[in-house]
């Protein structure tokens, strides 16, 4: 599909953003500045109340808001059957070899009847979506209120904002069949690692897990082998949750032979 003006992707703007610092003095002389602390809703929920705090008295009035961005999120996303999640840094720039990969997983995916899913921003999040949206199928994004700008990227057709980071989390657990995950910062890790977590746990059934880039995870799962198996702080079997890969096809391919679907049959179903 050629890119035309409308769905050329939109940039962070980032023209009055004061340069970061470079000390820590000069770090936590920047916190002490007024505004430096948007105070977000995760925020206003999570943070401990203090004697004669008033936001206490709002905790529990804060349950309905809750509610209603969970409700909200399964209405609009219940016909969401063969979603697949694809992670990774909202940093990764269009002509990185990253991005392009993304856009290729995601375009096989969706070519045989899979519902692409991301955080919809930037980076490899529009690459996914990009690579849905542009094979013509679902192209999801489950976005989130940051406390600094964050523009959606514009390759969805279908998308969320929310307020809290545990409902988002539990949207992608909910309508995912797999995770895909690209090279990344603390977020991505944060999505792999929850989702190692409930399957190690048998909270959810054993979905496909795929590290793409070996170079960039090879560190990782080197520790993860040499430290806490070494110290018994997980067992041999839970190695084998995680799925190596370079190849969009194999990424394809482990996901189709996992979740034992026909593509032929699944493509017929969804649009």
């Amino acid at each position: 599909m050629a890119e035309t003006d409308k769905t050329k992707p939109r940039r962070l703007k980032n023209k009055n953003k004061p340069p970061e610092p470079k000390t820590v003095a000069e770090a936590k002389k920047r916190e002490e500045e007024p505004g430096y602390w948007q105070m977000t809703d995760d925020e206003m929920l999570l943070r401990s109340p203090e004697p004669e705090d008033e936001l206490k008295t709002s905790d529990s009035w804060r349950v309905f808001r809750i509610m209603g961005e969970f409700v909200d999120g399964f209405d609009n996303l219940a016909t969401i059957t063969r979603g697949v999640s694809i992670f990774g840094s909202a940093r990764t720039r269009e002509d990185d070899e990253m991005y392009i990969a993304a856009r290729e997983t995601a375009r096989l995916l969706a070519e045989v009847g899979f519902e692409i899913i991301t955080g919809g921003g930037p980076g490899i999040m529009e690459a996914a979506n990009r690579g849905a949206f542009e094979a013509g199928k679902v192209s999801v994004g489950c976005n989130i209120q940051l406390p600094f700008e964050q523009a959606a990227n514009p390759y969805q057709n279908k998308s969320l904002t929310f307020k809290y980071f545990f409902v988002r989390k539990t949207m992608f657990i909910k309508y995912s069949n797999a995770y895909i995950i690209f090279p990344g910062g603390f977020g991505t890790m944060d999505e792999l690692f929850e989702a190692l977590t409930l399957i190690q746990t048998r909270k959810i059934r054993n979905f496909p897990v795929v590290l793409f880039g070996s170079q960039y995870w090879r560190g990782l799962l080197q520790w993860i082998t040499s430290a806490m198996l070494n110290e018994h702080n997980i067992s041999p079997e839970d190695l084998n949750l995680i799925h190596l890969t370079d190849s969009p096809e194999d990424a394809l391919d482990f996901i189709v032979k996992v979740c034992g679907v026909d593509t032929k049959r699944l493509g017929e179903k969804l649009p």
